[in-house]
């Protein structure tokens, strides 16, 4: 069975997520659980960052250990994911003991081996975003990441020698053309970072001592880019006593990151595997950010809203649905109560829920609820069964890109061209004649299983609007090869009880 092996970044631990830190977790779900439908054998890793300097600042505040303050927090990212039906394979804390014993051997190894050297390091560091920046990269004097104040920074630190990797990096970019994805962010790494050239990197300090403490110089705690950035392989037992997963499914077939940290993925990542002579992931993908009003979502905006709240309101399908499909992935997109609205009125209230409850609701009217077929067939039923026979290929195709959004169209098209085929086939007044019964089963059936088709296909995007929908046809022919030949729909079977799938809400009244 071919293995997928797809990653979101760890955040961190936060009683504060929002809807923009949902968007990159939603999008590696369904195409987790796309890949499981074709029948790939997923690993799908997320979890939590869990040590630095701003998370021991915090815990001083509240009084605690860095540690009760991170398991505090860490259940809020688990019961976030739960509620948006996310089904990871595994989530990692930095903070879980096989981790940290495979930092050390990671850190070790590569000191051993000249890649990591101890020196004295003086810079502009952001707390919030644990990173360091030089004059030129600050953005009226703050940092260019956040907007918040840098200060000066001078300690002693082991450093890694990122330098040293930068033509390696730059010959496998070259040679791998769709490592870094989209190609505006693989000409900025470019043009931007390496080509002016890389300097070493810190990776240890002392400063605070919330971290893996170095095994050979204790005052040191391992910084996030050897900390954070290995996960990807010790979550899956590298340098470990069983790395079967890490066998099996290294290297990574994605990595899905946001924008603002494709550098740290795409060039310090690489290089660190380079120097562990490991195998880099197939693909890099940094998407964009889900903003609200122009800009970032924060408390201090003003802007910021538990993602739990929209949940309650408008359900877990609506919010995935709205993320996949609103915004070309890859670009930023717009959050806002109106376009979500719009979207559920439009997409899955008028076009799939209307659709179902109308198809279900005439074989009850017309057969008691009987799926028949005695494949009396017209012309004008060509374009829609071939297009529902070829749909799987569209979507194959555009989810093998990363083309969520389109993927998504191509399914709605075909609920769309549904909604036309009533219009011109008019069961109602099919009905009024015994002779076109036979007809008429037919157009029921070719809408009851374009509908099962369509069903499964979404099923990776919203899981349970097509469970719902599989219940309301009463089929179990669920499979995905089931959707490559069209008549899968189990004749003799009675349709279920007619139900909406989505309610349809005012936009005034939400204002």
């Amino acid at each position: 069975m071919e293995k997928f092996y797809i990653t979101t970044p760890i955040y961190y631990p936060s009683a504060n997520f929002h809807i923009g830190h949902c968007y990159t977790t939603i999008i590696a779900d369904s195409i987790a659980r796309y890949n499981k439908l074709i029948g790939k054998d997923v690993f799908f890793l997320t979890g939590t960052d869990e040590h630095g300097e701003k998370i021991q600042k915090k815990a001083e505040i509240e009084g605690i250990s860095p540690k009760e303050y991170v398991d505090k927090i860490v259940e809020n990212a688990k019961d976030l994911w739960k509620c948006l039906d996310i089904e990871y394979t595994k989530f990692i804390r930095t903070t879980d003991e096989y981790h940290e014993e495979a930092v050390k051997k990671i850190f070790n190894k590569l000191y051993n081996q000249g890649d990591i050297y101890k020196g004295e390091y003086e810079g502009l560091y952001c707390t919030p975003c644990e990173s360091f920046w030089t004059e030129t990269q600050l953005v009226d004097g703050k940092c260019p990441d956040c907007g918040r104040d840098v200060h000066i920074v001078k300690e002693e630190s082991y450093f890694f020698r990122l330098s040293k990797y930068q033509d390696r990096i730059l010959d496998y970019i070259s040679n791998h053309p769709d490592f870094i994805q989209p190609e505006s962010r693989k000409n900025e790494m470019i043009n931007n970072f390496l080509k002016p050239g890389l300097e070493d990197v810190c990776v240890s300090r002392t400063t605070f001592n919330w971290g893996i403490p170095i095994t050979f110089d204790p005052k040191h705690v391992v910084y996030v880019w050897i900390d954070a950035l290995t996960n990807y392989i010790t979550a899956l037992g590298y340098m470990s006593e069983d790395d079967t997963n890490f066998k099996k499914y290294w290297p990574a077939n994605l990595h899905l990151v946001g924008k603002e940290i494709v550098r740290f993925h795409t060039i310090i990542w690489p290089a660190i595997l380079m120097a562990l002579d490991l195998p880099l992931p197939e693909k890099i993908f940094g998407h964009g950010w889900l903003i609200i009003d122009g800009g970032k979502i924060s408390k201090s905006l003003g802007n910021y809203k538990d993602p739990r709240e929209y949940i309650d309101k408008f359900g877990s399908d609506s919010i995935r649905y709205f993320s996949l499909r609103e915004v070309p992935f890859g670009n930023d997109g717009s959050f806002s109560v109106s376009s979500l609205i719009s979207r559920i009125n439009s997409d899955l209230a008028n076009i799939l829920g209307n659709l179902l409850n109308r198809t279900i609701s005439m074989s009850k009217k017309y057969f008691n609820g009987l799926i028949i077929n005695e494949k009396v067939y017209d012309k004008i039923d060509d374009d829609l069964i071939n297009y529902a026979e070829n749909l799987y290929k569209i979507v194959d195709n555009n989810m093998n890109n990363l083309h969520i959004s389109d993927a998504l169209e191509s399914i709605f098209e075909l609920l769309r061209k549904c909604n036309k085929y009533i219009d011109e086939t008019t069961p109602w007044i099919l009905a009024k004649n015994d002779e076109n019964k036979g007809r008429l089963g037919t157009v029921l059936y070719n809408l009851l299983e374009c509908l099962r088709i369509s069903s499964i296909l979404l099923s990776p995007f919203i899981p349970n609007t097509s469970r719902e929908t599989f219940k309301q046809l009463n089929t179990k022919n669920i499979s995905y090869d089931s959707c490559k030949k069209f008549g899968g729909l189990e004749l003799g079977s009675y349709v279920g009880e007619p139900k909406p799938l989505f309610k349809r809400f005012e936009l005034e009244e939400e204002k």
